[in-house]
């Protein structure tokens, strides 16, 4: 490949991550309920209810995601029947998620 070809992709390149960055900032204040967290287990399980035995789904650890401002016993509500233990995630910086 020739050099105009390489730099002319790279600069491409480099647009999309500052565009993807940039919506990483801006995804807390369009999150539905004003929360987003992140996961910080290698792989966290959603249970059904609080504590509860029946796993809904599962996320990786770095992954950013809408969630409720509402937690009992230990765990997040990340929505209906969907909850995740609140240890194992973070509030995005300037999420409105409460305890």
């Amino acid at each position: 490949m020739s050099k105009p070809v390489l730099f002319i992709g790279g600069g491409l390149a480099l647009i999309v991550v500052v565009a993807i960055s940039g919506q990483d900032r801006a995804s807390s204040a369009s999150s539905p309920t004003g929360c987003q967290v992140v996961v910080t287990a290698d792989v966290l399980n959603a249970r059904d209810t609080p504590g509860g035995q029946k796993i809904v789904g599962k996320y990786v650890k770095d992954a950013k995601i809408d969630a409720q401002p509402v937690v009992e016993n230990g765990f997040r509500k990340i929505a209906e029947g969907k909850w995740v233990s609140a240890q194992y995630v973070t509030p995005v910086e300037g999420s409105k998620c409460g305890p």
